[in-house]
């Protein structure tokens, strides 16, 4: 039976560019990549969809995320340097599974990686976004705008810049020593419905990954669209959702 399995929800708004990727290098490393993109049009997700094998192909070969990430990071920022380009942007999350060695997990923008590990749902990574720049306080209890992402693949901008602005790097990475768990990547479409609504993610990732990967999707959009159909009937709106379910084991 196959380890793992990827979903997708288009929500209200199919334009987007939500895509996945998978790959393993001959050494046995797997990269698994979700990549959420910036915008709506045909460039955006031609672009998006040929930077996750990339990222996909160069972390498998690394046996690590954030080198794999670093790599592929730095080579469209060196290409649009080099030509004076702007270009298509994607939030990006990268985990890798490799013979003897814990699972690295590295990303730049809001798309997350979760494990579950009996049954608890443990977050990896902290998002890159304004509301981390400015959490909540008693005086703005929403803090800053969580859509508005600090850093994203295609950027130009060095760890140095965006801590400096920002107050984190870039691109930043975990490990996880845990030598068996569930691995489940998820866009912002998938991950906020499910928080918002105050529901523990483990309770929405049961089943097989295929079965856990289509529901967690299709309960995010449900669970966005009621909710802003309650706030406003004729303004009813769910992101789009994708998340990657991977069952890792030694």
């Amino acid at each position: 039976m196959r380890s793992y399995a990827i979903a997708q929800n288009t929500g209200t708004d199919p334009g987007q560019a939500d895509t996945t990727a998978v790959f393993t290098a001959p050494s046995g490393a797997r990269a698994y990549v979700l990549l959420d993109g910036i915008g709506r049009s045909d460039a955006v997700r031609n672009w998006v969809s040929a930077a996750a094998r990339r990222l996909a192909r160069a972390a498998a070969r690394r046996g690590d995320a954030e080198a794999g990430l670093r790599a592929v990071y730095n080579a469209y920022a060196a290409e649009r340097t080099k030509n004076g380009l702007r270009g298509p942007k994607a939030a990006a999350v990268v985990a890798v599974t490799a013979p003897g060695r814990p699972l690295t997990v590295a990303w730049c923008g809001d798309s997350r990686a979760y494990v579950l590990v009996r049954g608890t749902s443990h977050r990896l990574t902290n998002d890159h976004n304004r509301r981390r720049v400015y959490p909540p306080n008693n005086i703005f209890p929403e803090g800053g705008n969580r859509n508005a992402i600090t850093s994203c693949l295609g950027s130009r901008s060095t760890d140095e810049m965006v801590r400096n602005i920002d107050g984190h790097p870039a691109i930043e990475a975990v490990t996880y020593p845990e030598k068996k768990c569930r691995l489940v990547l998820a866009s912002d479409g998938a991950y906020e419905p499910h928080e918002d609504a105050e529901r523990p993610l483990a309770d929405e990732l049961v089943g097989e990954p295929r079965e856990a990967a289509r529901h967690f999707v299709d309960a995010a959009v449900r669970h966005a669209t009621a909710t802003t159909a309650a706030q406003d009937p004729a303004r009813t709106y769910a992101d789009n959702a994708t998340a990657l379910v991977a069952d890792i084991c030694p």
